[in-house]
């Protein structure tokens, strides 16, 4: 299940000078009516905290103020405590022209909010089909299994056209505010071959900034599980208690699937059959599984084990995202899996559905 992050999601402070002009906001509220506020907050944590307000007059508002970086913020139609809206900007020095709506919100004037508001344009317009997809399979009882099974397609297609854009994005803005808040926002979609070649390019005043440090650090742990690398071991406990390590299985003459899952991962749970028939299918062929749980509940881990009709050996440390073996591996979304030949080599990560059965086939004929 991936721990799915959206463009415009709480953000951390970001650098990136801006001058010392100070800095005029400009803004339309197109659904917000006269006399109302309207509020310039910042996120911390999960909250939004009150940085400043204005009155809406004559649909228009303004905030005027200095800034010594770029930073994310956010304009409400309401308090941080009631608000239904808001648009995510880059605070810094410069007019910046904000158009506050439900639908249609922009940013632009300054070099950060321009990009970013290319980057939202894009992603606005492939929102919008996908809530078109999804309204057609909510409200049209008419649609055969077929043509509900092509519309979940369509939606897969569109989501990774969203993930593309993101990507992209990133690459051309990693020197600034924009491709950092996105790398931080969205690194997990990506492999070691995408973030490797990115991470010289961040700038330096973000050396210290703990997610840059955990990307740049899963990075390294990602290049060193990489498909042509050796397996990295490691030691946890089976569902019984027993102390177990990856090299009890890997490097002893069999090839191992190893996947990452969980028994709150829906995601996990819905690819179970295709590993249970895989198993059935190959278990006789100097093939095995090892599961490695990302749990933090014994009981829901073992009764889910019960329910999936998993029967390959299983591991875990029940430490949820601070499982040893998904950091090792930097393992950031569920399920995943890791392919290892019969010597120890890694040959194939994220292997799933058709792909994985093409690959099984193909390596164990």
């Amino acid at each position: 299940m991936k721990r799915l992050t959206y463009l415009f999601a709480t953000a951390a402070l970001l650098a990136a000078c801006s001058g010392n002009q100070g800095y005029t906001i400009n803004g339309t509220a197109e659904s917000v009516e006269d006399g109302k506020m309207v509020y310039l907050t910042k996120p911390e944590g999960q909250q939004l905290v009150k940085l400043d307000s204005a009155v809406v007059t004559n649909g228009k508002f303004t905030f005027k103020g200095t800034q010594d970086t770029a930073a994310v913020r956010f304009i409400t139609n309401a308090s941080p405590e009631a608000y239904e809206f808001g648009i995510d900007i880059f605070l810094e020095n410069g007019t910046i022209n904000v158009n506050l709506s439900k639908e249609n919100g922009a940013a632009t004037g300054t070099h950060n909010n321009d990009a970013y508001q290319a980057v939202r344009s894009q992603l606005n317009g492939l929102n919008a089909q996908m809530m078109a997809v999804f309204n057609t399979l909510a409200n049209d009882s008419t649609l055969t299994e077929e043509q509900r099974e092509a519309k979940g397609k369509e939606i897969e297609s569109l989501q990774e056209k969203s993930i593309d854009v993101m990507k992209e994005a990133i690459k051309q803005n990693i020197a600034n505010a924009v491709g950092v808040h996105l790398l931080k926002q969205n690194y997990y979609y990506m492999d070691v071959e995408e973030l490797d070649p990115l991470m010289p390019q961040i700038p330096v005043a973000y050396n210290n900034d703990k997610t840059i440090v955990k990307i740049k650090d899963n990075v390294e742990k990602m290049k060193a599980t990489a498909v042509g690398q050796k397996f990295t071991d490691f030691e946890m406990l089976t569902p019984e208690g027993k102390s177990v390590k990856l090299s009890d299985f890997v490097g002893k003459g069999k090839v191992v699937l190893v996947d990452f899952w969980a028994s709150w991962c829906g995601p996990c749970r819905r690819e179970m059959p295709n590993l249970v028939e895989a198993y059935k299918q190959y278990k006789g062929k100097n093939f095995e599984i090892v599961g490695v749980s990302l749990d933090q509940n014994g009981e829901a881990w073992k009764n889910a084990i019960k329910q999936l009709d998993i029967t390959w050996p299983q591991m875990s440390d029940l430490k949820y995202w601070e499982c040893e073996g998904a950091r090792l591996y930097a393992v950031s979304s569920i399920p995943h899996t890791v392919l290892i030949d019969a010597e120890g080599t890694i040959i194939a990560r994220g292997l799933h559905g058709e792909g994985l059965q093409e690959e099984l086939a193909e390596v164990l004929k």
